[in-house]
């Protein structure tokens, strides 16, 4: 594993370099070729010349239609690509507050699990498009979401899955977001404190409740990468050999 490191951006607080782990092979994934983040709107002009100085050339959006457009961006140098997956644990929270049901942190936290299990039953297209844009450009990229917790958490999972990452260093991985995530208030709406307390942090079993739908229903991740996500044999060892050390 690797250790947390200093905030690279000054206005993006969950920004960081996916590269650095060991596979189970012993291989090293390299750095400075893709990267993870919270939303991009709040970059300084110096954090806009990190991110070129750093050469990155896409970043690849999956924040929904409305988070986009309120928070836009636009990047010199750096085309953004929408992988639009809306975030529909907040239209069901929004559903249980109209009806007068206010959760419990237990059914919030089932809420997130069900949220996972729709990244990779319902939206393994969209993930599959993002490990096929990681292929096919050869500049360094960054993918986000909002606060680059979920919808990013469950894309780097995948994407150092296919590498060969073991999972408990993907896990913690994962749950760096807890340490390095600002959170704005101005994103989060309104909502009981318990629940909002598990909305905006990332807890184990969110992560496991993927890795169980992926190993239950699609017979392990080789199967679901080659299956559900449309990454042919010779496309996996390809994004190998690109994002691993020889």
């Amino acid at each position: 594993m690797t250790p947390v490191t200093p905030a690279l951006l000054q206005g993006a607080s969950n920004f960081r370099d996916v590269g650095g782990y060991l596979t189970s092979h012993g291989q090293r994934v390299r750095r400075g070729r893709v990267f993870r983040s919270d939303h991009l709107a709040g970059l300084s002009d110096a954090d806009v010349a990190r991110l070129q100085a750093m050469g990155v050339g896409h970043s690849l959006d999956f924040r929904g239609v409305a988070e986009y457009t309120a928070t836009p961006y636009d990047i010199p140098g750096v085309q953004r690509v929408a992988l639009t997956i809306e975030p529909t644990v907040i239209a069901r929270m929004q559903a249980l507050v109209a009806q007068g049901i206010v959760p419990t942190t237990e059914e919030t936290v089932e809420l997130m699990r069900e949220t996972y299990r729709d990244f990779v039953n319902r939206n393994a297209n969209t993930f599959g498009r993002f490990l096929k844009h990681l292929l096919e450009q050869p500049t360094p990229q960054v993918f986000h979401c909002t606060a680059g917790k979920d919808r990013t958490g469950f894309a780097a999972a995948l994407l150092l899955s296919a590498l060969g990452v073991e999972r408990d260093t993907i896990e913690h991985d994962y749950l760096l977001t807890n340490q390095l995530y600002r959170r704005d208030a101005s994103l989060e709406g309104k909502g009981h404190p318990h629940v909002m307390k598990v909305l905006w942090q990332v807890q184990p079993e969110f992560l496991q409740a993927a890795f169980e739908a992926v190993d239950q229903q699609h017979g392990g991740m080789r199967e679901y990468l080659h299956g559900a996500i449309g990454l042919s044999p010779q496309e996996l060892m390809a994004l190998q050999r690109m994002l691993l050390e020889d």
